[in-house]
């Protein structure tokens, strides 16, 4: 029996000095080879594309990850909000031969406001990366606030943070570095494939709720976040390519008790306000996330907006590519 225990704790060790000679990624944390069976999307090469990572709500529906959306542009992926599941839903389309999709390449992500919806997978992001072999920093825009939440989820795991910095050979930290910019509207960073607009939209009581336009070489893209209807997102969109835009359904909304119904209306848009904007936005692709089905299927939902609205509408799916 001490034998077994010997030989046991031996292998450990050369698996853990064979893993930690260089900042590599470990064996163990690699991804399992895809088999056969696999779906497999590829990204229309030279084009910009939109990866729903995740559509969903604070509901807990495995279906519709949290609040996620990939701005993927001259083969870099520009991430905005990062809700429940965002670093597994981005290893699952990489895993599917998205390869600009990979988390250990996600280095630019942007947040519409803090809500926990949209930020509870924050600290996934930051730190499950650099364990698996992310070696640069990650680079997060947000409104005012983002920078206490990082400072804050980096005390949090202090002794995490620690004790994986020191492994024996690891030299090259930059991976687990955090680096947040809180904006205001206007520009908000600018590279060789995308120019990042900010714009305030209007979120209840959130004093910092914003929306986002991706203007790339090739594409137009607005992402509405959280809002009520409101005419700057329209004016933004403007003929724009693809519009990312929250939404819930009317039908469902109206059979909720009159407190709850009150809430909704000044957070969100329903079918219907949709419709109407998007009359005015006039995208060439109208994607719905965010979808708050209240008791209605998702034909249900998608008819409210398309029965008043005559252009291209499609309800968001995690992991689909528009």
């Amino acid at each position: 029996m001490k034998a077994c225990h010997f030989w046991g704790a031996l292998l450990l060790t050369i698996i853990s000095v064979g893993c930690e000679k260089t900042p590599c990624v470990c064996e163990e944390f690699r991804a399992p080879q895809k088999t056969e069976s696999s779906k497999k999307v590829e990204l229309p090469p030279g084009k910009t594309s939109v990866v729903m990572l995740g559509s969903g709500t604070p509901v807990l529906a495995p279906e519709n990850s949290g609040p996620a959306v990939v701005v993927v542009a001259g083969g870099k992926s520009y991430l905005v909000d990062f809700g429940p599941g965002v670093v597994r839903r981005a290893e699952a389309a990489y895993r599917m031969g998205m390869e600009a999709v990979n988390p250990r390449r996600i280095t630019h992500a942007f947040a519409t406001h803090l809500h926990s919806d949209h930020t509870l997978g924050y600290a996934d992001l930051m730190l499950t990366p650099p364990v698996v072999g992310r070696d640069w920093p990650l680079h997060v825009y947000g409104p005012p606030g983002i920078k206490a939440m990082t400072e804050h989820i980096m005390a949090a795991y202090t002794e995490d943070l620690n004790i994986r910095k020191s492994r024996k050979g690891i030299t090259e930290f930059s991976g687990y570095e955090t680096k947040p910019v809180e904006f205001k509207p206007g520009v908000i960073y600018e590279d060789a494939n995308v120019r990042v607009t900010a714009f305030a939209v209007a979120h209840g009581k959130w004093e910092h709720a914003y929306g986002f336009k991706f203007e790339t070489k090739d594409r137009t893209i607005v992402i509405s976040g959280d809002t009520t209807p409101t005419n700057r997102v329209a004016e933004t969109c403007d003929g724009c390519d693809v519009l990312v835009h929250e939404v819930y359904c009317y039908e469902g909304w109206k059979n909720g008790p009159k407190d709850w119904r009150h809430y909704h209306k000044h957070y969100h848009t329903s079918g219907p306000e949709l419709a109407q904007l998007a009359r005015k936005a006039r995208p060439k692709l109208l994607l719905l996330y965010h979808k708050l089905f209240f008791g209605c299927t998702e034909e249900q939902l998608l008819e409210e907006v398309t029965r008043r609205y005559d252009g291209d509408v499609k309800l968001a799916e995690d992991l689909g590519v528009y």
